[in-house]
């Protein structure tokens, strides 16, 4: 049966950041620092809303329009945007979900579609499946910057769409207004759809807002924000997300989410609401907690020789440099850190892709990145870096590296 399958199943991998959470699973006391999900706590109040939603029998398939209506309302006080509730909003199960289906709503095949190199490695299976072909621009280490020349290159006649993920998953930065004005002037000028993933819109650090690339002049025609409960509320495993668009384009999603799933959990979108309304207060505690456990890993990370040129602004990651006379890989390196300290982290070359600007030379540094995940309870971060604190050598690095 191998012979029937798709093109684009043939050439699909296993997630080397799942194949590591596996190997940690079997491997005795182990420490996940790989995956991005909280091994702590959702917060009570949601998790209670949950609860009383299943006992009220909110159990079949079920469309909340509260969400989409507090979804609006956010949108205004933020980002100063009028989104309308009853069209421009499309519940999906995860961003994941939503990213995919504005994938099949804008895409025919051959069309081109903008990302931002390092990316989530999600992006470009959904841009296969939907037929589309991915178009790299590498963002330049070690502080990720966008570089317009690059940026002007990657657009042909071709060009559907641009991806962008701010804040960023792996590296944690979060794109600034310049960056996010030359995006959003070719955009325009090209005409090309923008679609955002804004996940960690409300885990930004350093007193910094959070721009969604769609308030810029222009842009709400031509954008489509997705999002989801995921990673503010400690809850990604639930699989509520949306996309907010202009309304044909949400028309769309919808349609392709009810055709493909029908509704995302009927519960958890009844538990979307009382997160969706939580108070000011719970928003600034969750950014300084994540703000306090990045400090303590980076400082960390430094003290063991592990270079962090760039300190995350956003997201609950750290993408580290292996220093220059480490020889071992990413790969090489997670490895010995799991069997050695019982640590996981990630091998940044998952998320590195081979660029079409041939001037670009990824492959001089797309295995010597590390990503650490720090969404992990202060018990667990400390009880980490303890355990890779014992492999420090008289030198005060690593000894493997």
């Amino acid at each position: 049966m191998e012979e029937k399958l798709s093109r684009v199943a043939k050439t699909l991998k296993p997630s080397p950041i799942q194949q590591l959470s596996f190997l940690a699973e079997r491997t005795s006391n182990a420490l996940n620092l790989a995956e991005g999900f909280p091994d702590f706590p959702a917060p009570q109040h949601i998790k209670a809303a949950a609860v009383s939603a299943i006992t009220s029998d909110f159990n079949q398939y079920r469309h909340v329009q509260g969400i989409c209506d507090l979804l609006a309302d956010k949108m205004k006080q933020i980002h100063g945007l009028d989104v309308d509730p009853a069209t421009d909003i499309a519940i999906c199960c995860g961003q994941t979900e939503a990213f995919s289906a504005a994938m099949f709503a804008i895409l025919n095949p051959g069309d081109e579609v903008i990302l931002f190199d390092p990316s989530f490695e999600t992006y470009e299976t959904c841009i296969l499946i939907a037929g589309g072909v991915p178009v790299y621009v590498a963002l330049d280490p070690p502080y990720w910057t966008l570089d317009e020349v690059k940026l002007s290159n990657a657009f042909t006649a071709k060009t559907k769409a641009l991806v962008l993920n701010s804040p960023h998953n792996p590296t944690g930065k979060v794109f600034n207004m310049d960056e996010l004005g030359l995006i959003a002037e070719y955009c325009r000028t090209k005409d090309c759809i923008a679609i955002t993933d804004e996940v960690y819109e409300y885990i930004i650090y350093d007193n910094e807002p959070h721009i969604s690339l769609a308030s810029l002049p222009g842009m709400q025609k031509r954008t489509i924000v997705t999002s989801s409960l995921s990673k503010t509320y400690s809850v990604t495993g639930w699989r509520v997300g949306w996309a907010i668009a202009p309304s044909c384009v949400a028309f769309a999603i919808r349609n392709i989410h009810t055709k493909v799933t029908d509704s995302a959990p009927a519960p958890f979108q009844e538990a979307a609401v009382t997160a969706l309304k939580s108070p000011p207060e719970y928003y600034n505690s969750l950014r300084e907690d994540y703000e306090s456990k990045r400090d303590f890993v980076y400082k960390s990370l430094w003290k063991m020789g592990i270079h962090v040129d760039f300190k995350p602004s956003g997201s609950f990651f750290i993408f580290a440099a292996l220093p220059e006379t480490c020889k071992l890989t990413d790969v090489e390196f997670v490895e010995e850190l799991i069997k050695q300290a019982g640590v996981v982290a990630v091998p940044g070359c998952g998320f590195f892709h081979t660029s079409n600007d041939s001037s670009e030379n990824v492959t001089t540094y797309y295995n010597q990145y590390i990503r650490f995940a720090f969404c992990k309870s202060d018990a667990t971060l400390t009880s980490a870096v303890q355990k890779m604190q014992q492999l420090v050598d008289a030198s005060g690095h690593l000894k493997f590296l």
